[in-house]
C-alpha cells in the first residue's frame, strides 16, 4: 500500500520543468456532487472537463495529486494507435461499437492537441506526427497492414521506405515504417497540471491527497469513501487504470486484477548539441518502433532526447539503464557522440492480455475503464468526452465505449511477480524474423 501523507514525486524530467499545480484541499468530512470522479490523470480530468462544459456539478477525488500517477510518468508520446490490435482486430471484437472506438482512436491525437488549443494550456505539446519503424525486413508487412486498416477509416497515414524513415529519424537502423500524421508528443506532467487548473475554473472540485478506499450503491446514489470522508453522488467514474489496486485492494479487486502492472522506465539525456539534433529525427517526431523490447524516442522543449528502457534482475536498475540505454543511442545514432543521463525514472503501464483496453459499465450510471497498454495519452483524453456522455444518458449506441464484463487474471499475484521475466522473451521474438 501506497503512503499519502506526504506526496513524493519521482526524480522526473516533468517533475524537474514543469511548473507546481494547484493547492488542492483533502477530502474531509461529507460532500456530494452530481458526478463523482476517481482518478485525477488524463481520464478523469478530462472527463471532469467535458462534464463541466455541459454544465454537469463535477468532483475529482485524487490519491495523491493530479498528474502524480501515469499520466504524469510516460514518455509523452501523442499515438492514435492500440499498441497491437489493429482496426479489424477491434472491430472483429466489438462489432459496431469497436467501430465507433476505431474512429475515437483515430481522432485522438487531434483531440488531445485541440483541448491544449482551446484552453491555452502550455503542455510543450507538438503535433509533429508519429512514426513507427520497423526493426527488420521481414516486418514491413506491419507496417503495410496498419497504413491499409487505417486508411479504410480516414486515419492521416503513410507508409514510409527505408530511405524515407533513414531521413526521418537521421539512422539507418530500421527498414521501413508506419507514419501517422496527427500524433506528436506532450510534456505530460504540464497537461494534467494544465488540466487540473482549467478544470478547477471551470467549476469541478478536486480533492488531493484522498484515495478510495470503497464505494457502493446507496439510496440511489453511488458514495465513495475515503480515510477522511465520504462522497456522494448520482453518477461514478473510475478513472484509476494501472493504479486501480495500489492505494486500497478492497476499491475494485475484479478490475485491479484484469490489468498487469508492468514498471516502464524513462530517461531523460541531456540537451543534445545543434549539430546532432539537425540529424538525428530532424522533424521531432514522437518514434516508437516494432521492438517488443520497445526503442522509443522524442525530444522536450529543451532538445532532451526523452527515451526509456527495459530492465530486471538485482543491482541499480536506473544506474543499469543509463549504460544499456546510452549503448543503444550510439548504436541507433552514432552521430550522437557521448550520452549523459540526467533524470531516469518510472512509473506503471496496466497491460492486458491481449492488449485491449477495458471498459466497463459498473452498475446504474457508474462507468470506468482500464487496460492502457502504453497508449493512454491520447485515449485517454478521447475517453474522458465520451464517459461524460455516457453519464450524461447518451445511448449506448451512440457511444464509442465498447463495454466488457471485468474478466480478472488467474493467479495475478503469481503472475505480477513473473511479469518482467517477459522481457527475456520479448527479446528472443525481437531476435527472430517475421514471414
Amino acid at each position: 500500500m501506497m503512503d499519502t501523507a506526504k506526496v513524493r514525486w519521482p526524480n522526473s524530467l516533468w517533475a524537474a520543468a514543469t511548473p507546481p499545480g494547484p493547492d488542492l484541499p483533502e477530502l474531509i468530512g461529507a460532500a456530494e456532487a452530481d458526478v463523482v470522479v476517481i482518478g485525477g490523470g488524463f481520464t478523469g480530468l478530462s472527463t471532469a472537463l467535458h462534464l463541466r462544459e455541459a454544465g454537469v456539478d463535477v468532483a475529482i477525488i485524487e490519491a495523491m495529486e493530479p498528474g502524480w500517477g501515469a499520466s504524469g510518468r510516460n514518455n509523452g508520446q501523442v499515438i492514435p494507435t492500440l499498441s497491437r490490435p489493429d482496426p479489424d482486430d477491434i472491430v472483429a471484437k466489438h462489432g459496431a461499437a469497436g467501430e465507433r472506438f476505431v474512429a475515437l482512436l483515430r481522432d485522438s491525437a487531434s483531440t488531445l492537441f485541440e483541448v491544449a488549443r482551446r484552453y491555452q494550456i502550455q503542455a510543450e505539446q507538438e503535433q509533429t506526427g508519429w512514426v513507427q519503424p520497423v526493426h527488420s525486413p521481414g516486418r514491413i508487412a506491419i507496417a503495410e497492414r496498419r497504413v491499409r486498416q487505417w486508411s479504410k477509416f480516414g486515419a492521416p497515414v503513410e507508409l514510409l521506405s527505408r530511405d524515407q524513415t533513414r531521413q526521418m529519424l537521421g539512422s539507418d537502423a530500421w527498414f521501413g515504417g508506419f507514419w501517422n500524421r496527427s500524433g506528436g508528443h506532450i510534456n505530460p506532467l504540464a497537461l494534467s497540471r494544465g488540466l487540473a487548473r482549467v478544470v478547477l475554473e471551470q467549476g469541478c472540485r478536486i480533492y488531493a491527497r484522498s484515495p478510495a478506499v470503497s464505494f457502493e450503491r446507496r439510496n440511489d446514489r453511488w458514495v465513495v469513501k475515503t480515510e477522511k470522508g465520504e462522497i456522494s453522488g448520482r453518477a461514478l467514474i473510475v478513472a484509476t487504470n494501472a493504479y486501480t489496486g495500489e492505494f486500497s485492494k478492497s476499491l475494485m479487486p475484479a478490475i485491479a486484477h484484469e490489468v498487469m502492472p508492468v514498471l516502464s522506465w524513462q530517461m531523460a539525456a541531456q540537451p543534445l548539441s545543434e549539430t546532432a539534433r539537425q540529424t538525428i529525427i530532424p522533424g521531432r517526431q514522437a518514434m516508437s518502433d516494432t521492438h517488443g523490447e520497445l526503442y522509443f524516442a522524442r525530444y522536450d522543449a529543451r532538445n532532451r532526447l526523452v527515451t526509456g528502457g527495459a530492465v530486471i534482475g538485482p543491482g541499480n536498475k536506473a544506474e543499469r539503464l543509463k549504460s544499456i540505454v546510452a549503448e543503444r543511442l550510439r548504436r541507433l545514432w552514432p552521430q550522437i557522440g557521448q550520452v549523459e543521463f540526467d533524470y531516469v525514472w518510472n512509473g506503471y503501464v496496466g497491460m492486458t492480455t491481449d492488449f485491449l483496453p477495458r471498459i466497463h459499465r459498473l452498475g446504474p450510471d457508474a462507468y470506468g475503464w482500464t487496460g492502457c497498454n502504453g497508449r493512454a495519452v491520447a485515449l485517454s483524453i478521447a475517453l474522458g468526452d465520451e464517459l461524460s456522455k455516457a453519464v450524461r444518458g447518451v445511448p449506448q449506441t451512440d457511444l464509442a465505449l465498447p463495454f466488457s464484463e471485468p474478466a480478472p487474471i488467474v493467479a495475478h499475484r503469481l503472475l505480477r511477480r513473473l511479469a518482467p521475466l517477459m522481457l527475456m522473451v520479448y527479446r528472443r521474438r525481437d531476435a527472430r524474423e517475421i514471414a
